[in-house]
């Protein structure tokens, strides 16, 4: 097929209306040709078009579970990784069976999920087309047939028309009340796939047809998961705005309990960091403890309160207080494990287990939070996150070959996302292989390019292979998204250093210490300007405050061949012997030893 007429129109073929077509047109096809490639994208492919016949090959247990067990909603990125996905499967079908066409009409009107997806597919994809064209006008339907299509789809049993085209029947038929379910259905289904655009919209137009007295648990349970999708898309005052209401409106107390658990959730993860207030929330979250305690069923009690306990835990954190936040989270764990059937939430506890772990491992003690992550893992192997936490603790450890095993299973068993990649950029950057750190660094940029760090360590890559030109422009592209940023400033830095232009190199330098006086490897790397341009005492001063920040064997090595030079042999042996105790395999220390000790 090489022209595709698509119409992208939300309101009439919901989320990801472009996606699904793409998706229902080029499946079958793949599935004669290459089922490999299907079942490589089965997870993103099931997302935009659940109603084809895709087999599974990768889930989570969450897909097993019932509604109220599902207490993960995808975050506010989720929908990226399946943009990006989708557009690997495109690409690669379209390798094989030649360049197509999307001709697509009322663009304008097209929903959040297809808008990045045409963004992505615009930046990764070269064999497809996309054009514009106006569309024809709509025939005009009555209520009634509205209502005779809606019911149509209903009996379908299909998955996508209620995600969006349903709603919009419903909406122009003759009833309220199943415009207002139908909306309802629409905002479930999208907030749990994290489509939270759709969800919102879906939610707060379900609100507007609650009539004055309709019940208030009908009215909460909108209004709850309204409130949770404008969180997750950076509408934290319409959030509140809901929670407030909830709060004049009833008194039962497992909603008032949840509307203070995430009222203080939207405190301290508020996305503008200005606007958060840990103090506040951990009011709030007392509040949610309080009235949790006293819920008379055991297991009920257990579910809720344990909940709220972690959720206090991340209060603390944000506080300053880790200890009390581990406590919290122990006493959690202790709660589900006495109180909750056996099997019982399973994903509630994994996330306990993990967030201690991550708890520990802040605390200084990364081996022993170890056990608690390889928990989480085997009771959910299929999610990818945890495998990369697990990867960051081996990688703090030494154990370097384990940490790239778990991120490049985190790789397979998820959709495309940067985070693994990126990890194992840094582990290839560290063992030489500079090749394939860049090479990993590039598919980041490629998954998510406003993903600051990565062009930060790429810069710091092309300065160490001595490509200036290439390091200057990552970090200024880098620096045009955060200007502040004190890793892309020592990266300008060491850029403006290797093309000679001393007086720019020592400018981003200086501006990346007032940012982070505490970064020792800032401090080494404006040492080797002073070096370079003969100020051997301003080097050693820079050099001394690294190695106080950071003992290495690489910043000793450095300040022992200033000191060198400037005469100060014996220094210089002390430095290079404290050198070779912290690496005693660097032949280079030991041939300075030698030389030292022949002069």
């Amino acid at each position: 097929m090489n022209l595709l007429p698509v119409d992208a129109d939300r309101s009439r073929h919901g989320v990801y209306a472009v996606a699904a077509a793409l998706a229902h047109a080029l499946v079958p096809a793949a599935m004669e040709h290459h089922p490999e490639l299907v079942l490589a994208h089965d997870v993103e492919l099931r997302a935009v078009a659940p109603d084809l016949d895709i087999p599974v090959r990768r889930q989570s247990i969450a897909a097993q579970l019932t509604r109220p067990e599902r207490i993960l909603i995808p975050a506010p990125r989720h929908t990226l990784r399946i943009a990006n996905g989708l557009a690997e499967f495109v690409r690669d079908h379209l390798a094989v069976v030649g360049p197509m066409t999307v001709k697509l009409t009322n663009l304008g009107q097209a929903d959040a999920t297809d808008r990045e997806f045409l963004d992505v597919l615009d930046r990764r994809v070269t064999g497809l087309t996309t054009v514009t064209a106006e569309a024809a006008p709509y025939e005009p339907m009555s209520p009634r047939e509205h209502d005779r299509r809606a019911d149509e789809l209903e009996a379908s049993g299909l998955v996508r028309p209620q995600l969006g085209e349903i709603a919009f029947h419903r909406e122009r038929g003759g009833s309220r009340e199943l415009a207002m379910r139908a909306l309802w259905n629409a905002m479930g289904r999208c907030l749990m796939e994290g489509f939270h655009h759709a969800a919102a919209d879906f939610g707060e137009r379900a609100l507007t047809l609650l009539d004055a007295d309709a019940d208030l648990e009908t009215w909460w349970r909108i209004a709850y998961g309204t409130a949770l999708a404008c969180s997750a898309t950076d509408r934290e005052e319409a959030a509140r705005a809901l929670f407030d209401e909830s709060r004049r409106r009833g008194v039962e107390p497992k909603a008032r309990a949840t509307a203070a658990y995430a009222t203080a959730m939207l405190l301290v993860r508020h996305h503008d960091p200005a606007r958060r207030d840990p103090e506040e929330a951990m009011a709030w979250i007392n509040e949610a403890i309080t009235i949790t305690s006293l819920l008379p069923d055991r297991r009920e009690r257990a579910f809720h309160l344990s909940f709220d306990l972690n959720g206090a835990a991340l209060v603390q954190t944000r506080r300053g207080r880790n200890d009390a936040a581990l406590r919290l989270v122990e006493e959690a764990i202790e709660l589900a494990d006495r109180d909750l059937a056996e099997g019982e939430h399973p994903i509630h506890r994994l996330v306990l287990r993990a967030n201690r772990a991550g708890l520990v491992a802040m605390m200084g003690d990364p081996e022993g939070a170890l056990p608690d992550l390889d928990a989480a893992i085997a009771a959910d192997p299929g999610y990818p996150d945890y495998y990369i936490d697990r990867g960051n603790l081996l990688h703090r450890l030494g154990r370097v070959e384990e940490a790239v095993a778990d991120y490049e299973t985190a790789m397979r068993a998820g959709l495309p996302f940067p985070e693994p990649y990126y990890n194992r950029a840094e582990t290839r950057f560290e063992t030489g292989d500079y090749e394939g750190a860049l090479a990993d660094l590039g598919y980041v940029l490629e998954l998510d390019p406003t993903f600051v760090d990565a062009y930060a360590n790429r810069a710091g890559i092309w300065a160490a292979l001595g490509d200036d030109v290439k390091a200057r422009a990552d970090a200024l592209r880098g620096l045009e998204m955060d200007p502040g940023n004190a890793y892309l400033l020592s990266a300008l830095g060491q850029a403006e250093t290797t093309a000679g232009r001393h007086a720019e190199a020592r400018r981003a330098f200086d501006a990346a210490l007032d940012v982070a006086p505490g970064s020792a490897k800032t401090w080494a790397s404006r040492a080797v300007l002073a070096y370079e341009t003969g100020d051997l005492e301003g080097a050693v001063a820079d050099l001394t405050r690294a190695v106080e920040l950071e003992e290495s064997a690489a910043f000793l090595f450095n300040r022992a061949i200033a000191f060198r030079d400037l005469g100060r042999a014996e220094t210089a042996r002390s430095d290079l012997v404290r050198a070779a105790e912290l690496d005693p395999g660097d032949e280079e220390i030991w041939a300075a030893l030698s030389a030292l000790d022949v002069t």
